[in-house]
């Protein structure tokens, strides 16, 4: 039980976060850190104001026990033979994303037994979360760092800079040499620090975008239905505005040759036993994501 304890702290870079991933008490595993501290006699973790660092001599005890930890954690949570309720899998991401790529995608696996939880936010939240084992893997638009997290590449997003066709109208012809005619067009954000705009402002027309937005809507997709009603212009990834492209309801104001793309990571804690619906779900996000 202490050396599970310790893999957990070591894996997650705090007693708290272990203690959720384990179901223990913080209290709790702070006695075991310490029980095995006194076992060994060696200092394991140095405490940090958050956190806690691994002793030279705790990376070498993680490696020697990682292995055989892992695979006895395998054995023992493994479903008993004709035990077909899984526990459910824990899906965690940007809302836009979900709603439109990942659970389609995941849909016909339900019928196969796929019991899911999906929690939307913000990637570093979530990422926290994942670490803390509140969720078994997570869309994210950053890339994890630290070796607790493994991530892979899911997807690139292409920006476009739209516009419903009255506005575009108005705004006339337009070049990345000169965003003057934007002025005095309201904009619709996702968040009042205009992340994506300002992004697409930086990477396009590379000028500081100072102005304030118009409208804010934390999501995405009321961020496109205002401006398809002709609220202003926005930016958005363009998986998430084609069908209105090719319906006519929103105009693309700009080509640009080199137009900002951001790639997607789907991550996972590293080193946990692997879980069959949590392998299936992976595995069908990342095939499908080949066509997004």
């Amino acid at each position: 039980m202490h050396l599970r304890t310790f893999l957990a702290v070591y894996r997650a870079g705090s007693f708290t976060a272990a203690g959720a991933l384990l179901g223990l008490s913080q209290p709790t595993v702070t006695s075991q850190i310490r029980a095995l501290e006194t076992r060994l006699d060696r200092q394991l973790f140095e405490r940090l104001p958050r956190g806690v660092a691994p002793t030279s001599v705790a990376a070498e005890l993680a490696t020697r026990i990682a292995g055989p930890m892992d695979e006895l954690a395998a054995v023992t949570e493994r479903a008993r033979p004709g035990d077909d309720i899984s526990e459910p899998v824990h899906l965690a991401g940007p809302a836009e994303v979900l709603s439109t790529r990942a659970l389609p995608a995941l849909a016909p696996l339900v019928e196969r037994g796929l019991r899911l939880r999906v929690t939307t936010g913000l990637a570093d939240d979530l990422l926290d979360g994942l670490r803390a084992g509140r969720f078994d893997l997570v869309m994210s638009a950053i890339r994890p760092r630290g070796r607790s997290v493994v991530a892979v590449p899911m997807m690139d997003e292409e920006f476009v800079l739209l516009a419903a066709p009255a506005w575009a109208a108005r705004i006339g012809p337009l070049t990345c040499d000169d965003p003057g005619p934007l002025q005095d067009v309201p904009l619709v954000a996702y968040a009042e620090d205009l992340p994506i705009v300002r992004r697409y402002w930086r990477h396009v027309f590379r000028t500081r975008l100072t102005r304030s937005p118009a409208v804010v809507m934390p999501d995405l997709r009321g961020v496109r239905a205002a401006v398809v009603a002709g609220a202003g212009i926005t930016v958005l990834p363009r998986y998430l505005c084609a069908g209105e492209l090719a319906a006519g309801e929103l105009v693309a104001l700009l080509d640009p040759d080199d137009p900002p793309i951001n790639t997607g990571f789907l991550a996972q804690r590293a080193g946990v036993p692997e879980r069959p619906h949590v392998t299936l779900v992976r595995e069908r996000l990342l095939r499908a994501a080949r066509t997004w």
